[in-house]
Order: C-alpha cells, then sequence, then structure tokens
C-alpha cells in the first residue's frame, strides 16, 4: 500500500486524527511520537502497521513506552 492509497483509505474511514499525524508528518511538523506498542495508533492492524511505517519513512522517530498495570 502506498503512502497516497494509505490516506484515501484513511479519509474512507473517516480516520482524521491519523491522516492529520501523516500530514504533519509530511510537512516536517512531527518528529517523534510515543506510542504504548500494544495498542499502536489504529484498530486495524494492517492499517496500524503501514501508518507506523510510513510515519518512520517520513523520519518520524516512534518511541514505545510500557503499557501501565
Amino acid at each position: 500500500m502506498t503512502k497516497e492509497e494509505l490516506k484515501q483509505q484513511l479519509q474512507e474511514k473517516e480516520m482524521t486524527e491519523a491522516l492529520e499525524l501523516l500530514e504533519e508528518a509530511e510537512q516536517g511538523e512531527l518528529a517523534e511520537l510515543e506510542l504504548v506498542e500494544s495498542l499502536g495508533l489504529l484498530r486495524d492492524d494492517y492499517l496500524n502497521n503501514r501508518l507506523i511505517e510510513i510515519l518512520q519513512n517520513e523520519g518520524v522517530e516512534i518511541i514505545y513506552i510500557p503499557a501501565e498495570e
């Protein structure tokens, strides 16, 4: 899935916050993102993994933090 295809999927599923993250990364406005690995960004595992991969390709450092118990 290309970045453009991912954007289209996010728009169709009305995942505006994820789309905003991607746009911020493209514009160089997002340097790092803290993320609980077990939760991810999206419920859809495939879209979640693609979004994280594309964010990293845009130069965003993903910082995984442990889940609180």
